[in-house]
């Protein structure tokens, strides 16, 4: 609730993070607001608590405009299901818990219509990294995982939901990213947007309310590893740049990378290298490269736009009970 949220009701972070064995991270906590309410917290019923806790708000404020952010744990590991969808699909633990985000978002979707709020509210479900592989998990035709810049690691399906003014069914390629989200919503929030600083995001509604007409607003796209400028894109191409080393997974270093091209509008799986095809557009882009590296800063370079990171000057431990 330090974050801007009224209200808070969820684990304070990912459910992997180490420690608890040791005794150096408390047991995995449940908090309401700034209280924990439960520790360790039965990982199996979050996705059923969470979908209740959504549906009990949204029929609270149902005469109100409200906001709801859902990160639901899972499917990130470890992994839990709830007992009414354990081993009910034929995918293994990894089915099961996509079976049981699936059954939260028609919950959620029904309580909308069934309360008239449907025509009022857009809902957004998308996602913030590829899978890891393995174990069920897929990225489809996409090219590597978690942890990389390949489009396997980044892209990732985006579905608004808002009848009457997304037209159903429809679909849209233009450039986007979830940077774009506050903008966006902003915009049809009739909120002001903030002046004192640079946002990186833009407003992408009118390709959310006609996708057959509107463009992109971005020129281009960066794929950063950490630090480091690893890849950049347009609508139509994608160019890895030459590293010495390539990181990854959160700044290992990897083997070195040379340079590639991709035309992501005939090879959306990133395998078939043409920048000797295309020397014209790997020297623009290179060019571009080398622009936002100076702006956003690089390994090497320190950045001439860097924004100061948010920092909690006076943390305070968690505790049982607290507030």
């Amino acid at each position: 609730t330090r974050q801007g949220f009224d209200t808070y009701f969820g684990i304070p972070y990912s459910n992997d993070m180490k420690g608890r064995k040791d005794g150096s991270r408390p047991p995995l906590p449940l908090m309401r607001n700034e209280r924990v309410i439960e520790a360790p917290v039965d990982q199996t019923r979050l996705t059923e608590r969470y979908t209740q806790e959504t549906i009990r708000f949204i029929q609270q404020h149902q005469r109100d405009p409200f906001f709801i952010y859902l990160p639901h744990t899972f499917p990130h590991v470890p992994l839990f299901a709830g007992a009414q969808h354990k081993g009910k699909s034929k995918n293994g633990l990894y089915g099961d818990v996509i079976e049981e985000l699936d059954s939260s978002t028609g919950a959620i979707l029904n309580t909308l219509r069934k309360l008239g709020l449907d025509r009022r509210t857009m809902v957004i479900f998308t996602s913030d990294n590829g899978a890891t592989g393995g174990k069920g998990r897929s990225n489809g035709p996409l090219r590597g995982t978690k942890g990389t810049t390949w489009d396997g690691g980044m892209r990732e399906p985006f579905v608004a939901w808002w009848p009457g003014q997304i037209p159903s069914s429809s679909t849209s390629d233009a450039l986007t990213s979830t940077i774009d989200l506050l903008p966006t919503l902003a915009h049809l929030a009739d909120a002001g947007i903030p002046t004192d600083h640079t946002l990186d995001g833009l407003n992408i509604w009118p390709i959310l309310n006609r996708p057959a007409q509107a463009t992109s607003p971005h020129d281009y796209f960066y794929y950063y590893q950490m630090q480091q400028l690893q890849a950049l894109r347009d609508e139509r191409w994608k160019l890895h740049l030459p590293l010495v080393p390539k990181l990854r997974n959160w700044g290992k270093p990897e083997a070195e990378s040379p340079l590639m091209l991709f035309d992501l509008q005939a090879d959306i799986a990133e395998s078939s290298n043409v920048a000797n095809e295309h020397p014209d557009i790997v020297e623009r882009m290179l060019k571009q490269a080398q622009l936002i590296r100076h702006e956003l800063g690089d390994i090497d370079i320190p950045a001439l736009g860097r924004r100061a990171s948010g920092w909690n000057e006076n943390p305070e431990f968690l505790r049982m009970g607290k507030r």
